[in-house]
């Protein structure tokens, strides 16, 4: 199905109870950390493999998401290491699509979303590494999510890392942020029900700029109900560096659609408080007619040495995306790919991928 159809560290948190991942050993406090900005150097990617036929209900669909989330994998793993995520009776079909560079790990999956099921790392500045813990839960219960649910603490657990609780429910693919104190977010995919019933928006700020290590928050309304993510803010816009960044826009926008309307109004809330906004005009001929498929330029992911991004086959468009990363991500190589499948998924490369800073 199309997704657009559709705080203080406690004892029982501490994964393993491994405390190596805090330098100089000792306690935990939520002030201690921060998630660094994208582009800061990896240790690896991490990856989903997607297995869950009764989400995809279709098999020969599931087998070309396998075949993308592999593409994807094997493009990553020639700039960093890459570990894909699959249960360990699902290692041998992964095995045959992925290169010799790709590591898997016994951690079972459903889909491949590893953006939002994914650990957020944050560091401390001094090589210590914990896991801010945002309780994955199907973007509001509209999927299964018993394997992926667990992913991020499973991880934790793997990499011997404290587990931070955050108290909120959501996922990272709702959050941007600039890796220098500020971050962004579609209230739409926050301040609602199915995630994080009876907490304010205020509320909710408080806890993702703790998880972040951040200071300031700007918000945009979003749209509910529209998309099993609720709009999340990374298919439209992402930070290029501190205060700027480049978002994806219509050239022509239908103003019956509620996701331009949205589109135009979050980029004025951004531009208005100081945001140096790029503009990425969303691609006019695609492969893929569907009115519902995710044509996002903005949902791409930044490893070491390089930029992964969509092409969607509309030669000017793709172009123009291409030149605007080269601009933003002058020391990177920016490698474009047909990663359609996603796309008729209801999102891309970001949405697949979670990197974990170095130490």
């Amino acid at each position: 199905m199309n997704r657009r159809q559709m705080m203080a560290l406690t004892g029982a948190g501490v994964a393993g109870g491994m405390a190596s991942g805090i330098a100089g050993g000792g306690a935990a406090t939520t002030a201690d950390w921060y998630v660094p900005a994208e582009e800061v150097p990896h240790e690896l990617t991490f990856m989903q493999f997607p297995v869950a036929l009764s989400v995809y209900g279709d098999r020969w669909f599931l087998e070309q998401a396998q075949q993308t989330i592999a593409s994807i994998a094997n493009a990553i793993a020639e700039f960093e290491p890459v570990v894909m995520l699959a249960s360990a009776a699902d290692h041998g079909r992964a095995r045959r699509m992925l290169s010799d560079k790709v590591t898997l790990w016994d951690i079972p999956t459903e889909d491949l979303w590893c953006r939002d099921s994914g650990p957020i790392c944050a560091v401390d500045g001094q090589g210590g590494r914990v896991i801010q813990h945002i309780q994955f839960n199907g973007w509001g219960r509209k999927q299964r999510h018993k394997r992926d649910g667990r992913v991020a603490e499973r991880v934790a657990d793997r990499l011997g890392l404290p587990l931070l609780p955050t108290g909120l429910k959501g996922e990272a693919g709702g959050v941007e942020q600039d890796g220098h104190g500020l971050l962004t977010a579609h209230e739409s995919s926050w301040v609602i029900d199915n995630r994080n019933p009876g907490m304010r928006r205020e509320e909710i700020e408080a806890a993702l700029l703790a998880a972040y290590g951040a200071e300031r928050m700007i918000w945009a309304p979003g749209v509910k109900g529209q998309d099993i993510t609720d709009y999340h803010i990374d298919s439209l816009m992402r930070f290029t560096g501190a205060g700027r960044g480049l978002i994806n826009l219509p050239e022509a926008p239908d103003f019956e659609d509620p996701f331009h309307v949205s589109a135009i109004e979050t980029h004025d809330i951004l531009a208005a408080a100081g945001v140096a906004l790029d503009v990425i005009s969303e691609p006019n001929v695609r492969r893929v007619k569907s009115l519902d498929f995710v044509a996002s330029y903005a949902n791409y992911y930044v490893c070491n040495g390089a930029v992964m991004a969509a092409e969607f086959g509309d030669r000017a468009t793709d172009a123009a995306a291409e030149a605007a990363l080269r601009r933003h991500y002058p020391d990177r190589d920016v490698v474009m790919l047909n990663v359609d499948p996603l796309g008729e998924l209801g999102g891309g490369i970001h949405c697949a991928t979670h990197e974990l800073p170095a130490g």
